[in-house]
């Protein structure tokens, strides 16, 4: 049976937003979810297809990260429990709140690390620790944001533990190790509270994550630190500019 071409399309978006959610250790929720909103999926449901999706397609990254080395175990429990349970919370209030107001919220936050990151990734700035004062706390917020706004798990969690001087590759495999589970959280919710995504546009994100999983982990841990901080940083003001013309425009 050959597949459709809805299906294909959004293999090929998957695979790409997967090669850079690997390398960079974020923009597939947010690729995801534009493209689910901009072909006139309703929020919550591309909320809803995408976190199924990446329940899938962050268990192949997270294991990739993991047999290339990228995963520091410590950090990874100090975010995942948090992290679940901010998920929860987040898909029960997702129903209720409009998923623009928090992607809104999220702007300025997403702005300003940015910047920050783009100043660290200047020379003569060595990490300072692996395992920044706060991570549990990081882990129940950004958790909570990636399932009310459908993105924004490594976002927040990447580009905060690097801005705090964590190793950009450990950082980039514990996050998305941890994003599964997260991910399970939140889809399991919003199968309860909203039932089935988009069912082509989920299968087809999934086959195309899969495939493109292995890469981008490789990417990751070939790059050197300082340019993955500067393109994490580039990818987050990307995220808030895009924030700002979808709000305003």
């Amino acid at each position: 049976m050959v597949p459709s071409s809805e299906f294909l399309t959004f293999a090929i978006v998957g695979g790409l937003a997967q090669l850079v959610d690997g390398a960079l250790g974020m923009a597939y929720g947010v690729a995801s979810a534009a493209m689910l909103l901009g072909l006139g999926v309703p929020p919550v449901t591309a909320t809803a297809g995408v976190h199924q999706a990446e329940a899938f397609t962050c268990g192949a990254s997270g294991l990739s990260h993991w047999l290339a080395g990228n995963v520091r175990w410590p950090l990874f429990w100090m975010l995942v429990i948090p992290g679940a349970i901010g998920a929860v919370i987040g898909a029960t209030v997702v129903v209720h709140v409009p998923a623009a107001w928090m992607r809104l919220a999220l702007t300025p936050y997403l702005l300003g690390i940015g910047m920050f990151l783009l100043l660290r990734g200047a020379p003569g700035r060595p990490p300072e620790a692996d395992l920044p004062r706060g991570t549990p706390v990081l882990g129940l917020a950004a958790g909570f944001a990636d399932a009310v706004a459908g993105g924004g798990w490594s976002a927040l969690t990447v580009t905060t533990l690097v801005a705090r001087g964590a190793t950009p590759r450990s950082v980039i495999g514990t996050a998305h190790l941890a994003k599964c589970v997260v991910s399970v959280a939140a889809s399991i919710s919003f199968l309860l509270l909203a039932g089935l995504g988009h069912g082509t546009a989920v299968l087809g994100l999934i086959a195309g994550g899969v495939l493109a999983a292995p890469v981008g982990a490789l990417f990751a841990r070939r790059m050197p630190p300082r340019v993955v901080t500067v393109l994490a940083a580039i990818a987050v003001l990307g995220v808030g500019v895009s924030n700002v013309v979808r709000a305003f425009g």
